[in-house]
């Protein structure tokens, strides 16, 4: 941490709300990026993204220091999520795409590339689809820990600081979820 964090989180602590917001600013992407793909959904990240800043506000005299600031910020986005997950497991709602009122949609694409070819784009937005669906059928630690490495690129440290656990229970944890990925990616793919 370098001192012009200290001293916002000491003058936040304090209860300087324009500190708070200074010293967050740099996390806030990050923090909905998590939330966004551990939840899937645009509302539901913006909701938990604020809920979780809420608790950091609430809770910031609990910073102790003994892991980065960041660290500690993406631990309690994570787990916000996780207690949202746990709490809409109970209740499951299923979305279905709304079309316009003529049935179609339309779009228009002018072709750069081979790259950007309609059945490309089609290809690799399935593909993505598909990728989605897998993660989001993993368990929730499983999730959690394919999003913060995967996606976000965390390190193996960063991740045993946000989840509290030792780095050789990310590696192996990682390596269980990439497995049951991998597995589930391969139901799907023949399934399609």
């Amino acid at each position: 941490m370098n001192q012009q964090e200290i001293s916002l989180i000491e003058k936040t602590k304090q209860g300087d709300i324009l500190s708070f917001e200074k010293l967050i600013e740099p996390y806030q992407k990050k923090a909905f990026n998590i939330a966004y793909r551990m939840l899937g959904n645009l509302e539901d990240a913006n909701d938990i993204t604020q809920e979780a800043l809420i608790k950091i506000y609430k809770s910031i005299n609990k910073f102790e220091g003994k892991s980065s600031f960041s660290t500690w910020i993406y631990s309690i986005v994570s787990n916000t999520c996780i207690d949202f997950l746990r709490k809409k497991k109970k209740s499951q709602v299923v979305y279905l795409e709304q079309q316009d009122d003529t049935g179609e949609k339309t779009y228009q694409i002018e072709v750069a590339d081979e790259m950007n070819t309609p059945e490309y784009l089609f290809e690799r937005k399935e593909m993505r689809n598909i990728i989605h669906d897998a993660i989001n059928q993993l368990k929730v630690d499983q999730k959690e820990i394919i999003i913060l490495r995967d996606i976000n690129g965390f390190s193996y440290q960063e991740i045993a600081d946000i989840l509290k656990c030792s780095e050789g229970t990310v590696k192996s944890r990682i390596s269980r979820a990439r497995n049951s990925l991998r597995i589930l990616l391969s139901k799907k793919l023949q399934e399609a």
